[in-house]
């Protein structure tokens, strides 16, 4: 019923929980590590790509005409090659899985940071909470226990108000002080990889195109949602980032990478300030994971259900997608098990930034003649996906190489499998061929 139908407020807060859910709680200390004091820029760099991407994919909405549509769609009608459509829907589910991976990270670091507790009987817990917090919420979506959505808008606007809280508040004291610095006099290709690296903290505002039939007014809802949400939080982790990299050293936010956000509140907070802010990092980042699940679990099962995906990922009805669920569940649990911090935020960042750049070219190669803004837009998002994804590969490659590899390895299977399985009537068809051949010269 239209009634039903979340209004500007609620995509909003949608929009904003998806981003800050966890991303800069898990993603802040790594991308202060690359920047340094120039964290601010990379992530002013990462929000006008996002927002570049944002109005891209509102342009082919636009384009499109059609209220049902959602990226994939976008991607076959705008190509004309089911083949990439299901390619870049892998892409996000794999994004997603490296996503929550991290989210599962950066809980399993505060908790145990929290409890002063980082191994039992010899083993790094940290793991260990990772992987039973995605068991956890694996059997909560299981069961069907999902947020509502004024609980959401109220856990959203909880988690912005203590980072802006720990942003003025941190910027008043650095300001007291003496300590505030722009960074300016360390410019280099720094904050471009920082920019890649921090991308991931900007996905989430997407969801809104895979949610369109409940939304009202979906076209005009989605523009002013995404770019009011992009814009937002933007300004937000430009704020956080200021105090973290001025207040706390690099040294110090390299240590504790997981939990630098709560590292840097206690200069001006205390010991108060720090368990705070682990505090919110645990709702945060287990919201996150609750909810990118939920999304997550459907998609797969919507990509099932247009030869995507195998018939055997979704099913089960009307009911819980449990076995897409368990399938990513036990995906993202591998990963946040094996995978470092680094790896796991490039992996899922890389993944986001290919697919946002991808739409940014789409648009850019449906632009209007007449209309500079459908060709620049589209342009800045395209070269600056480009831009980051090689500054991130360089980087990786030349200062993270065991990292760079792994990526890598996981990227080509990944491929690999996407091929095998959109090329699997071609392959049948041949080895058919191959088997009628031999059986004639037999």
């Amino acid at each position: 019923m239209a009634s039903e139908k979340i209004g500007l407020t609620e995509s909003i807060s949608m929009a904003v929980g998806g981003m800050v859910g966890g991303g800069i709680f898990a993603v802040l200390g790594v991308v202060a590590s690359a920047a340094d004091t120039l964290a601010w820029l990379a992530f002013i760099v990462a929000g006008i790509i996002a927002l570049a991407a944002g109005y891209s994919f509102i342009r082919l909405g636009d384009l499109s005409k059609d209220d049902d549509d959602g990226p994939l769609t976008y991607i076959e009608r705008f190509t004309g090659s089911t083949k990439l459509a299901g390619m870049t829907g892998w892409t996000f589910v794999v994004g997603y899985i490296g996503t929550m991976a991290m989210y599962a990270f950066a809980f399993g670091g505060y908790f145990t940071e929290l409890l002063g507790v980082r191994t039992v009987g010899g083993v790094p817990a940290r793991p260990f909470i990772s992987a039973l917090v995605i068991v956890l919420f694996v059997g909560l979506n299981v069961l069907g226990a999902h947020a509502s959505g004024r609980t959401e808008d109220v856990l959203v606007g909880l988690k912005v108000a203590i980072l802006l809280v720990f942003g003025f508040g941190g910027i008043y004291y650095g300001f007291k002080h003496g300590k505030l610095r722009s960074g300016l006099a360390q410019f280099g290709v720094g904050p471009v990889i920082a920019a890649a690296l921090s991308f991931v903290a900007f996905e989430g505002w997407e969801l809104l195109l895979f949610d369109r039939d409940s939304i009202k007014n979906p076209a005009e809802t989605i523009r002013k949602a995404i770019y009011i949400s992009i814009v937002g939080v933007t300004g937000l982790y430009i704020i956080v980032a200021v105090v973290t990299t001025d207040l706390v050293s690099p040294q110090v936010i390299q240590q504790n990478a997981e939990t630098a956000l709560a590292v840097a509140a206690r200069p001006f907070l205390g010991e108060a300030g720090f368990v705070l802010i682990s505090i919110a990092a645990l709702f945060s980042t287990g919201s996150a994971i609750n909810a990118t699940l939920f999304s997550s679990s459907r998609l797969l099962n919507k990509m099932v259900s247009e030869d995507y995906l195998p018939a055997q990922v979704g099913g089960n009805g009307d009911g819980e997608p449990v076995r897409a669920l368990v399938i990513l569940g036990t995906l993202t649990a591998a990963f946040t098990v094996l995978g470092s911090l680094d790896g796991i935020s490039s992996f899922a960042s890389l993944a986001f930034i290919t697919i946002f750049g991808a739409a940014s070219y789409l648009a850019f190669r449906n632009r209007s003649g007449d209309d500079v803004k459908t060709s620049v837009v589209p342009a800045v998002g395209t070269v600056g996906a480009i831009a980051t994804i090689a500054a991130l590969l360089w980087h990786l490659y030349t200062s993270e190489n065991p990292v760079f590899w792994t990526v890598a390895g996981i990227t080509v299977a990944v491929v690999a499998a996407e091929v095998l399985y959109f090329e699997r009537k071609s392959i049948e068809n041949g080895v058919s061929s191959m088997e009628s051949e031999l059986e004639d010269i037999v």
